[in-house]
């Protein structure tokens, strides 16, 4: 059976797959990124773990894997194959798609954007399947985005699209790890919302569930805290959506799992801030944690056919 190798590498762990020409996950494992141990027993663990999918799948399907697709956090140089530079992980200008393709007996590798290979999945076979026009945005501990255009995701000129999470939305706000201050990521994303819901409820330990749990309860203090993300997320997205002209925005990550007590309110706030602009559908992500290597998957298919039409 013709498959292909998926590999999503996290901060904390990586989830992998190999998956059929029809999208169908075939086999799926998981593994811890052993980041604790430095940036090179990371790359060891990557490289491990592929070499054992693969033969899984030569076990298992009769051959080896046509292709391989990887997702990996940070700055990537996608033409080279290179993980410039990944703070989570320790490390910097890994020849990640050499190194595999090595260990993986010259097959096609193709490296991608972690949060853009999730868009790719959403977009083409999840909450956006059929649109033209598209952008995902992950809000998770920090936000990022993917910009998906006929099917496929647009990494910008230097590999840099969608970093929707470093829009200024509050000038003057608070400090924000990219060096400006009052970026939408220091107001929206699922830590600001827990920092905030701890600050405002005394409680430590809340974070950004807890608040929307709280919210559901009616609770003033988190309707206050998650009122004040509303805004500041749809002021982010009104911007995207005023450069971009989506017609399907998907919105994806922990604070998605809020369901509509985020989408409701979110829905309206952003139709509140339109003037010339047409409202795209505002829809959940539908993938879940498999986007990420439903995504790689895709990637590996997409690298293989454009090497046999090369």
């Amino acid at each position: 059976m013709k498959h292909v190798i998926a590999l999503d590498v996290g901060g904390t762990g990586m989830k992998a797959a190999l998956i059929g020409a029809d999208t169908t996950l075939l086999h799926e494992a998981r593994r811890p990124t052993e980041r604790e141990r430095g940036p090179e027993a990371v790359v060891a663990a990557i490289l491990d773990f592929a070499a054992e999918l693969r033969a899984i799948g030569e076990r298992r399907f009769g051959g080896p894997p046509l292709a391989a697709g990887v997702g990996v956090p940070g700055v990537l140089d996608e033409d080279r194959g290179v993980a410039v530079f990944a703070a989570n992980l320790g490390w910097s200008d890994v020849p990640l798609r050499a190194l595999l393709t090595e260990r993986l007996g010259g097959i096609p590798v193709a490296l991608g954007h972690d949060v853009r290979l999730g868009g790719l999945a959403e977009g083409r076979i999840g909450a956006g399947e059929g649109a033209r026009r598209f952008l995902f945005v992950s809000v998770g501990t920090g936000i990022a985005g993917a910009i998906g255009v006929d099917g496929r995701i647009d990494p910008g000129a230097h590999g840099s699209s969608g970093e929707i999470g470093h829009i200024v939305v509050r000038p003057g706000g608070a400090a924000c790890g990219c060096g400006q201050s009052g970026c939408l990521e220091t107001l929206a994303s699922a830590a600001a919302v827990g920092r905030a819901w701890a600050a405002a409820s005394g409680d430590p330990a809340a974070d950004a569930a807890d608040c929307a749990k709280a919210v559901r309860s009616g609770d003033p203090r988190a309707v206050a805290v998650w009122g004040e993300m509303v805004g500041a997320l749809a002021d982010g997205l009104v911007t995207a959506l005023t450069l971009l002209d989506p017609g399907v925005l998907i919105v994806g990550g922990g604070l998605a799992e809020a369901g509509e007590t985020l989408f409701a309110p979110l829905r309206t706030a952003v139709e509140e801030r339109l003037t010339f602009q047409q409202l795209p559908r505002i829809v959940p992500a539908a993938l879940g944690d498999t986007a990420g290597c439903l995504g790689a998957g895709l990637l590996a298919w997409d690298r293989l056919s454009t090497e046999v039409t090369a």
